[in-house]
């Protein structure tokens, strides 16, 4: 007779389970939706409106937003920590309700310089870092070993997310302004995406931070995991880490200053606009593709190709100077993109297992947004010392299938075939 779990209402256990990681899957990517007022996109929205309200320089502005990222990253590892020793449920509970807070003082914050960038460092630490390092870890501890699937899917229900969010906290910050946006998002991480998380949210059963359940009869043990300094030490990590950090950088970058690079070879706004749309849909499939290829392919296999597109890509840009070439470019960037942001979100679960992926999942995130606050710095330097962003991109590409060939070919860890989910002996009446 299947064992049950009282968390499924006396449903079959692998059912139970498939049930909660999808439930898991959807209030990761709320979650990730969460980190919106602590991200670049959702900082740009009210950029233009602060500074005026505030009377702020722009120049100081750039140098908040750039110490606020670095200094937010350290609470990724923390954060990765904190996931393993208590919980997803608890941990993202109370972030998501202090970045809830954080914003709605913002809302209100008048002309000090000094508040201002304690209070956009906080959104980058509790959203950008904190909460991004929950939301993967979510997924990771929920869809078992085989979570490319999932994965695509998750990162597609992101893009949809954003993309509603960016058009509805858009048309917010038109019509009544950046503080009534910024409001209207504190009371919704406050009153509605909390309660959902610590409602809703769940844990993998018998698993207790770091520590393995003890291998008595009935149940089941978390003897595949690789600790963190395990994890440090294999080449593997570092390959990933050290590419998606990379891409990272490039997309950072290119994200802040793609319409100057377009412009550079010729293409108006308007083309520029139709480029986001293009490679947004490119990256969307992509990440349905890639999903789908988990289930058939090596992970890391899908690394290596993700970073030969974005190589290809990088260094098929500078030669650009007609529309078929440039939507050619599209397709293959928003490709590389796709494969990348899933490939993220995926492999390390499936290198390292799942104990203490919070702690290496921290880690990862910390490299992604160490590199994704220096690229837009590379990019204005490059420019401004060379006149083009061309010297970057084709040093740049090398660099990125040198990875992408490294990914191919890395040993991934070798772990024990214990079974993913533990299963807890039903209780004995009486």
């Amino acid at each position: 007779m299947a064992s049950r779990n009282p968390d499924c209402s006396g449903s079959v256990e692998e059912h139970c389970v498939s049930r909660i990681g999808w439930v898991n899957v959807v209030l990761a990517a709320v979650l990730m939706l969460a980190t919106l007022p602590g991200r670049t996109q959702g900082l740009g929205l009210i950029t233009e409106p602060l500074l005026k309200d505030l009377n702020l320089d722009r120049t100081a502005y750039a140098h908040i937003n750039l110490w606020a990222t670095l200094l937010g990253a350290v609470f990724c590892f923390p954060t990765g920590y904190l996931t393993d020793r208590f919980g997803l449920r608890w941990v993202a509970g109370v972030f998501t309700l202090l970045l809830g807070l954080t914003v709605w003082v913002m809302s209100v914050i008048t002309g000090s310089f000094v508040a201002l960038f304690v209070l956009i460092t906080l959104t980058r630490a509790l959203g950008q870092s904190a909460l991004s390092v929950v939301s993967i870890t979510a997924v990771g501890k929920s869809v078992g070993k085989k979570p490319g699937l999932a994965m695509g899917i998750y990162s597609v229900l992101l893009s949809i997310f954003f993309v509603i969010a960016f058009g509805v906290v858009g048309h917010s910050v038109q019509q009544q302004g950046w503080r009534a946006a910024w409001h209207q998002i504190a009371a919704a991480l406050i009153f509605v995406i909390t309660p959902l998380v610590l409602i809703f949210l769940r844990d993998q059963v018998g698993l207790k931070g770091s520590k393995p359940v003890d291998p008595s009869p009935g149940i089941i043990t978390y003897s595949d995991s690789l600790s963190l300094p395990q994890a440090l030490r294999t080449s593997a990590f570092w390959v990933f880490g050290v590419g998606i950090a990379l891409f990272g950088l490039v997309s950072s970058g290119l994200g802040l200053f793609q319409q100057a690079v377009l412009a550079e070879h010729g293409f108006d706004q308007k083309t520029y606009i139709d480029f986001l749309v293009v490679t947004t849909l490119v990256a969307l499939l992509g990440q349905l593709l890639c999903g789908w290829l988990t289930l058939r392919l090596p992970l890391r296999r899908l690394v290596g190709v993700g970073l030969f597109l974005y190589a290809v890509a990088l260094a098929f840009l500078p030669f650009i100077r007609t529309k078929p070439q440039l939507w050619l470019f599209a397709l293959v960037i928003g490709a590389a993109g796709g494969f990348i942001t899933v490939m993220f979100f995926a492999v390390w679960g499936h290198a390292f297992g799942r104990a203490h992926l919070g702690r290496i999942q921290g880690v990862a995130q910390l490299l992604t947004v160490l590199t994704s606050a220096t690229g837009p710095l590379l990019f204005a330097e490059c420019a401004k010392h060379t006149g083009s962003y061309t010297p970057l991109l084709l040093g740049l590409a090398p660099a990125v299938l040198l990875l992408g060939l490294a990914a191919w070919r890395v040993s991934m860890p070798k772990l024990s075939s214990a079974p993913e989910m533990p299963v807890l002996p039903e209780p004995v009446a009486g």
